[in-house]
């Protein structure tokens, strides 16, 4: 691998970390959280961590190489936009939830969420396969967000 090719893996790894460090400074897993009724199949908290990472770690690896892939400046602002928008509403899930402590404005948002992972593996599958098919643990789990999410409104709700 050449020195661009590794520069560009160490941009796409600051931007996916960046994102997910902003999304984490909103997430405030404190009294609010600790007072609410989530489902006993919630997975254990020390999970998320991991998980997060994992995914992060393979949208990075995905955009790299959808942006390797992208032979034109349209092709790579495609690229761009496409993970700037997921960027932008997986910080916003984490605004609504944690530090707006609406969970059931979560639950709505979560939808464009999973739409935009969609829109993410289906753009990306024509400039590099594998850069679609590392997105897919990333749409998995936020199903499972999802469906945790409105387990928690289910139990809790009204919010106000």
């Amino acid at each position: 691998m050449n020195k661009p090719a590794l520069l560009r893996l160490g941009v796409a790894l600051v931007l996916s970390f960046a994102t997910a460090g902003i999304g984490r400074a909103l997430t405030d897993i404190g009294p609010w959280y600790y007072s609410l009724k989530l489902p006993e199949w919630k997975p254990p908290d020390a999970a998320f961590g991991v998980i997060w990472s994992t995914i992060f770690t393979l949208c990075a690896i995905s955009g790299w190489l959808a942006w390797q892939a992208a032979a034109t400046a349209p092709l790579r602002r495609r690229v761009a936009w496409l993970f700037g928008l997921n960027a932008f509403l997986n910080v916003l899930w984490s605004l609504l939830y944690f530090r707006l402590q609406r969970p059931d404005w979560a639950l709505y948002e979560v939808g464009l969420l999973w739409l935009s992972i969609l829109a993410l593996i289906v753009g990306l599958w024509r400039l590099s396969r594998w850069a679609s098919l590392l997105l897919l643990p990333y749409a998995v789990w936020v199903a499972v967000a999802a469906a945790l999410n409105l387990a928690t409104v289910r139990l809790n709700g009204p919010f106000a």
